[in-house]
């Protein structure tokens, strides 16, 4: 499902662009940010190395002409694709999945169906949680029932260790985002997410086998130090 690559060096304010709609399909990206990581994994795990290629961005010196050219919003992630861009990392997600060759990432079960819209539609507010809970004093109360509550639903299916049994985009959704917290609250908050929590635990030793998310990842230290930035500057007057 995927291949080694070589990994595009990041470019920043005083880059060239690339060509630009040359009808070579281009996935824009950042390597430390979560959403842009999450159609990431999406290209590789449909095994499309070979035909989108990877425009890594760097976010705290982003270029003009990404803006100007490429995508208004300025945000990744970004697909140009057939003279068209795309954003939205859920939306990738789902295009990567329909439009192109290679193992499906949503379910044709309805109930499993059904169930991956639930758990779509919670990681918003989970995600918004656990950053509020970090930026905050203390461990609260609702970032440890979010993490109690993916417990339970890694507890729905029992025909694999993943959210929907098998590999899936509801996966992909959440992997970049347990990557960084767990991460995080064991260093601010000196706690352990797996802890108590087997499932979970489990869910990640196999995420981790899966060699389209593995050449995602990215250094522990990069994910406290991008952190750090950002808390520092969100507490400037």
């Amino acid at each position: 499902m995927a291949t080694s690559e070589v990994l595009p060096p990041t470019l920043g304010a005083s880059s060239e662009p690339p060509p630009i709609f040359d009808g070579t399909p281009k996935l824009y990206i950042a390597y430390i940010c979560p959403y842009a990581q999450r159609a990431w994994i999406a290209r590789n795990y449909k095994g499309l190395q070979d035909k989108v290629k990877l425009v890594a961005i760097e976010l705290n010196d982003r270029p003009a002409w990404y803006k100007e050219k490429v995508y208004p919003e300025n945000k990744v992630p970004a697909l140009e694709y057939n003279n068209e861009i795309k954003g939205e990392s859920l939306d990738l997600v789902k295009f990567f999945s329909d439009n192109f060759e290679g193992p499906s990432l949503y379910p044709d079960d309805p109930a499993k169906k059904t169930f991956a819209d639930e758990l779509l539609s919670f990681s918003d507010s989970f995600i918004k949680t656990m950053f509020g809970t970090l930026r905050s004093e203390g461990m609260s109360d609702a970032a440890v029932a979010g993490f109690d509550a993916l417990e339970n639903y890694l507890s729905k299916f029992e025909d694999g260790p993943f959210f929907l049994g098998q590999f899936s985009a509801v996966d992909i959704a959440f992997i970049p985002f347990i990557e960084r917290f767990q991460t995080f609250f064991n260093e601010f908050k000196n706690y352990d997410i797996t802890q108590g929590r087997p499932k979970l635990a489990h869910w990640i030793e196999e995420v981790n086998k899966i060699d389209a998310y593995k050449v995602t990842k990215r250094d522990p230290k990069e994910h406290v130090e991008s952190f750090m930035k950002k808390f520092q500057a969100a507490a400037k007057p």
